[in-house]
């Protein structure tokens, strides 16, 4: 995946962004349609009887599950707007845990599941006529994108350290300190580009085709140039005939895809998504819930 240098490929969108918060600050405006869809979470059930020697009940099975199954637990209920700590009363990121065993995990935020993207390139690649040419938008302040990552070394053992252990450390210390500071170095220098400048959300941007996407197993390979790695599904995807937009927001647990009502109609119907239909004035924000707030 390479790098995009010229980002006004982006300045089409950028003239539609929307109010931030909304599905137009996501994803754009003036398109005939949005879709919403949510992100599943994972579920553990685990034997309360027990614990194993880290202190952690044993997992007997596992399972993804979708909101509509966490609603039926909770009593909330599931619609456009719902926002997950509305749907199960939490105030923060902790597990969701059940009598029965289950214990359910928090949605993830700005990452769409790589088995469920493969499965929408059917219903993008329907809908495009530069299936082979999209820009990705990756947002800048990802951690190990950065290139400023720190790190710190420490001596573990039973036992007070010697002085010549002291000294090995010293020297083991500074050695892999210049090694990663190089590494840091390299991945600054590799993405020393001009930022698309979307609204409270810097990017920049890389070329993908939806035969990449395809492939679920695509993050396994994704590198930006031949020093970066890419640990992250895009936060903005767009063909060059700018004939729909797909956006995962970094702090939102669904995606947004938007485009013809045509497309839309059918991503709301394949119920390999847990889908609703959305304006780009509609608030998804944690206080967006009119419902189970």
């Amino acid at each position: 995946m390479e790098l995009i240098t010229d980002v006004s490929r982006g300045a089409w969108l950028l003239a539609r962004a929307g109010t931030f918060g909304t599905v137009g600050g996501t994803a754009g405006t003036g398109f005939e349609a949005s879709a919403r869809i949510l992100h599943p979470v994972s579920a553990d059930r685990e034997d309360r009887s027990t614990v194993d020697e880290r202190d952690d009940h044993p997992v007997l099975e596992s399972g993804r599950w979708r909101w509509s199954d966490v609603a039926s637990r909770t009593g909330g209920i599931v619609h456009p707007l719902v926002q997950w700590r509305s749907l199960t009363g939490r105030t923060d990121e902790s597990d969701l845990v059940f009598e029965d065993g289950w214990r359910v995990h928090p949605p993830e935020e700005g990452w769409f599941e790589p088995i469920l993207l493969a499965a929408l390139t059917e219903h993008l690649a329907a809908s495009t006529s530069t299936p082979d040419d999209l820009v990705a938008a990756i947002w800048s302040g990802w951690s190990e994108l950065s290139g400023g990552s720190t790190l710190a070394v420490g001596w573990q053992g039973a036992d007070q350290a010697t002085a010549e252990e002291i000294e090995a450390m010293r020297r083991y210390a500074l050695e892999i300190q210049a090694q990663h500071d190089d590494a840091q170095a390299a991945i600054r220098a590799a993405l020393a580009v001009e930022f698309f400048p979307w609204p409270h959300r810097e990017c920049f941007l890389l070329s993908m085709t939806l035969p990449q996407l395809a492939d679920p197993t695509w993050p396994d390979r994704a590198r930006i140039g031949t020093v970066v790695d890419l640990a992250h599904t895009p936060q903005m995807l767009w063909p060059e005939d700018h004939s729909w937009v797909l956006a995962s927001e970094i702090d939102w647990d669904s995606t947004i895809v938007a485009g013809s009502r045509a497309m839309v109609d059918a991503v709301l119907a394949d119920d390999r998504f847990e889908a609703f239909p959305v304006d780009e004035d509609s608030d998804l924000t944690w206080g967006g819930d009119p419902v189970n707030g």
